[in-house]
């Protein structure tokens, strides 16, 4: 067996050679920091962190760093709090905001924070009582009700939000227990300018110049929340060469995916998604030609989609990587070889790749309706979201609880409440640019014959069918929610609202293709890729890690330099002379009027952004970036053009995770924009 299990690392692997790795917190690799750094990770470092750590359901990561419940993130993470605690003539966004006292902080109105208190194994709960030969469709349905059980009797007992946590593909199930907190207010945030310099075009490149960052605050009881395991702020900062920690919310990645399941993604799932972002973009570039007013009103929007974009095309371009897929391809069969010669494993094993390879193989023909009509005609659309969740939850809450769609279980329902209820601004007219534009997707990639689409449109354009659906409805008053929610046989008998009837239109074929997916392909990936974990770590041992799934990991790497493409040196670090060279005057290198005053002021030398090797991938933005000591010295806020693929295998030669340096924060604060209550609070300056 030890001979077997070396063979296979040296030949399929090479983990763990460089600093790789999305730890979770009960499997971090301390002795391997500790022999290559000679730093000793101790159990008060991990605890200290973990629970200064805070995800934000948005859709990103963060910190505490004070013990008032003042947290740290990126701009982009807050965008859409800033957006939304906007209106005309105060546009945070684009202006930056600034409470000087905790009277002037402004709330956010759908926003939860959740930090990780407690792990505990769930796997065993997770699969009893399901039979041995049990089809996959059946395992499937057992284990969702079994989470759903698991999930609400966690959260009654503790009063915690429980989210039962696949890993391993299913291979192991931990119940993640948080603390969460729902009155979250902004603080500061900086003007898009300089939060976002350099626009798209630096996006997802490097050398950068961003100050990615925003504050704000946690409160409980209408108080602010006490935040006794905050992170202390650095008074050094970023040094290079030196051992960084980043501690965040890594979104997804696929380094144990099976290569018919990329090769899938590469040629069906990926080029829709690309499609389907394109034509958002066009639609809320359209939509902004309108005026001031109706572009303040789809950036963040527009923000989300073009990020989104460029970061998906990164990914397609991985997948489309002979070289990349090559070693998928490599690492797969080597897998087979190495591990199926064994009879034993053979009959247990052997089938394992052909299952997959069948599902998505089956996949293939009727992902593209799935698609439409499950994610494609509701999404990014607030008032689709609305009259899809209100219609739904009718129908789900006359289900037993582990029967129900996982997002309408008991334990799921405070989050989808908070979602329905948002008091967050709804703009009519940018909706129906939205819906449009989700019709005209629907219409094009399934055919204007495909009766759902006809009867979505009605003979109507699909702009035409979009305005008459919003006019004719109520739904973006929360009151008008509120009501039809407690009252089933209302909503029920509610049938001039133009919205409701395209949800009612898309809810038949979309339940029907999203349980074909999930009983067809998710059930068959449920009962095959745990197994294929299994085997990995017969082979591998416990030296693997997790996939990413938007749960707390732990990474970590130097701060150092690479070379890119072409052989160029690049720097461990930008500085605010750099930002000044680098700006033109010209959109996208417009330097708000705030810095082009401060100029003099700073630091020219101060470090600005820096790279890491610390493997992270989408939703690390906003995770703390703290020395050996656990003291911050920088945000995550991207990861350059070389990183994307990252998604898939991991390599450090070029990749790196882009930070904001804690130095350059700080100078910013004190010498752009005079926030000495941030910085005092941050323990940086005294009391005079």
């Amino acid at each position: 067996m030890a001979s077997l299990r070396l063979s296979f690392a040296l030949l399929v692997s090479g983990t763990l050679f460089a600093d790789e790795g999305l730890w979770t917190y009960n499997q971090f690799p301390r002795d391997a920091v500790s022999k290559k750094y000679g730093i000793a990770v101790t159990d008060e470092f991990l605890n200290k962190l973990r629970l200064g750590s805070v995800r934000f359901n948005s859709g990103g990561s963060g910190s505490f760093v004070s013990a008032n419940g003042l947290l740290f993130t990126n701009h982009h993470v807050a965008a859409d709090c800033i957006q939304k605690v906007s209106g005309p003539g105060h546009d945070y966004l684009k202006e930056g905001f600034r409470a000087k006292t905790p009277a002037e902080e402004k709330a956010c109105p759908d926003l939860e924070v959740n930090v990780l208190i407690k792990i505990e194994d769930a796997t065993a709960r997770v699969k009893e009582g399901i039979a041995a030969n049990a089809s996959a469709a059946e395992a499937n349905a057992a284990r969702k009700a079994n989470i759903a059980k698991i999930e609400k009797e966690c959260a009654a007992s503790t009063g915690l939000r429980c989210d039962v946590v696949t890993l391993f593909a299913g291979g192991r199930y931990d119940v993640y227990q948080y603390k969460k907190f729902t009155d979250v207010r902004l603080t500061f945030a900086p003007e898009f300018g300089i939060a976002f310099f350099g626009g798209d075009p630096d996006n997802f490149t490097y050398p950068r110049f961003n100050l990615d960052i925003a504050f704000l605050r946690a409160y409980e009881n209408g108080k602010p929340a006490s935040s006794p395991n905050y992170l202390r702020w650095s008074k050094v900062g970023a040094k290079e060469g030196e051992l960084t920690f980043v501690s965040g919310h890594p979104g997804l990645t696929q380094r144990l995916a099976p290569l018919s399941q990329l090769e899938f993604i590469r040629d069906l799932q990926m080029p829709m998604t690309l499609r389907r972002l394109e034509g958002l973009m066009s639609a809320l570039t359209e939509y902004a030609k309108l005026g001031a007013e109706q572009e303040r009103q789809r950036n963040d929007l527009f923000f989300g989609a073009s990020n989104s974009y460029k970061a998906n095309t990164g990914f397609f371009g991985g997948l489309n990587d002979a070289a990349l897929m090559n070693r998928k391809r490599e690492e797969e069969g080597k897998l087979k070889d190495t591990a199926l010669s064994d009879p034993a494993r053979k009959a247990r094993y052997g089938e394992l790749w052909n299952k997959i390879a069948a599902a998505y193989a089956e996949a293939r023909e009727f992902f593209r309706r799935y698609y439409a009509y499950e994610v494609a005609a509701t999404g990014a659309s607030e008032l689709l979201y609305i009259a899809r969740t209100l219609d739904r939850l009718a129908v789900e809450n006359a289900k037993p609880n582990g029967e129900r769609l996982p997002e309408y279980t008991d334990a799921a329902r405070p989050q989808l409440e908070q979602g329905l209820f948002t008091t967050a601004p709804i703009y009519p007219e940018m909706e129906a640019a939205v819906i449009a534009e989700n019709l005209r997707f629907v219409a094009k990639e399934l055919g204007a014959d495909d009766p759902v689409v006809k009867a979505l449109l009605g003979g109507k354009t699909p702009m035409e069918a979009a305005q008459a659906a919003v006019k004719s409805s109520k739904l973006a008053d929360v009151a008008e929610r509120k009501r039809l929610a407690a009252d089933p046989a209302a909503l029920k008998a509610l049938d001039n609202d133009g919205l409701l009837s395209m949800v009612r239109t898309l809810d038949g074929p979309a339940r029907e293709y999203r349980k074909r997916w999930e009983d067809r392909v998710k059930a068959v990936e449920a009962m095959a890729l745990p197994l294929l974990a299994q085997l990995r770590y017969e082979l591998y041992g416990p030296a693997e890690y997790p996939d990413a799934t938007f749960t707390l990991r732990l990474t970590y790497g130097p701060a150092i330099g690479y070379s890119d493409a072409k052989g160029r040196k690049i720097s461990w670090a930008t500085d605010f002379a750099g930002l000044y060279r680098r700006s033109t005057g010209k959109d996208p290198y417009i330097l708000p009027a705030s810095w082009i005053k401060a100029r003099r002021a700073l630091s020219s030398k101060t470090p600005f952004n820096f790279v890491t090797t610390c493997d992270i991938h989408g939703g690390n933005s906003g995770s703390p970036t703290v020395n050996a000591k656990g003291e911050v010295i920088g945000i995550v806020f991207d990861g350059n053009i070389e990183s994307l693929p990252n998604r898939y295998v991991y390599t450090s030669a070029a990749a790196r995770s882009v930070h904001v340096a804690s130095q350059g924060i700080v100078e910013a604060l004190r010498k752009v924009y005079g926030a000495s209550e941030i910085l005092l609070e941050l323990g940086i300056d005294s009391v005079p």
